[in-house]
């Protein structure tokens, strides 16, 4: 196996990898997409993925980080979460991991519910239905995040093979 090869295996894994850091939250999903393009440009000499290229894709990497700050913010602002909600949901997503796809979609809900019960330091009915709604708002708002930076990640695979191909 050549060294060409191996790095072009390096490129595949990176990708692989951001692909699943785009769903779990502790992996940076579409920056080590980039990487992994990066990095498959890079082993030709760029003669198939020129700068330019590259210099779109980063743009779009770039643009999912903004994404993914500004879904799980916008979807708990939107719903009045104060920030022990926000924190609950990211604490939640990260113990959410340990139980599979089923904690992953519970974790930050339940997170955000518990977060947004001690800023209001009450578990009386009726603060339950409005930790509810936060919950959901701020859970509903993760889910829009990592379905756009999907996208975006899928888009810049479609570039790059276009690029590629071209």
């Amino acid at each position: 196996m050549t060294a060409e090869w191996l790095l072009y295996l390096l490129a595949g894994l990176l990708v692989l990898a951001g692909l699943a850091g785009t769903v779990l939250p502790a992996l940076p999903g579409v920056p080590l997409v980039f990487a992994g393009l990066l990095v498959a440009a890079w082993t030709d000499g760029f003669e198939r993925v020129s700068w330019g290229w590259l210099a779109l894709l980063g743009v779009l990497t770039l643009s999912s980080i903004v994404v993914d700050l500004w879904a799980g913010a916008a979807g708990a602002k939107r719903v009045g979460a104060s920030r022990l909600a926000v924190v609950g949901a990211t604490v939640g997503t990260l113990g959410g991991l340990f139980l599979g796809p089923l904690g992953l979609l519970a974790g930050p809900f339940l997170g955000a519910l518990g977060g947004e019960l001690l800023h209001r330091r009450s578990i009386e009915a009726r603060h339950m239905g409005d930790a509810a709604k936060i919950g959901f708002g701020t859970w509903l708002g993760l889910l829009l995040g990592t379905v756009l930076k999907l996208a975006l990640a899928f888009a810049m695979l479609g570039l790059f093979a276009l690029a590629w191909w071209l």
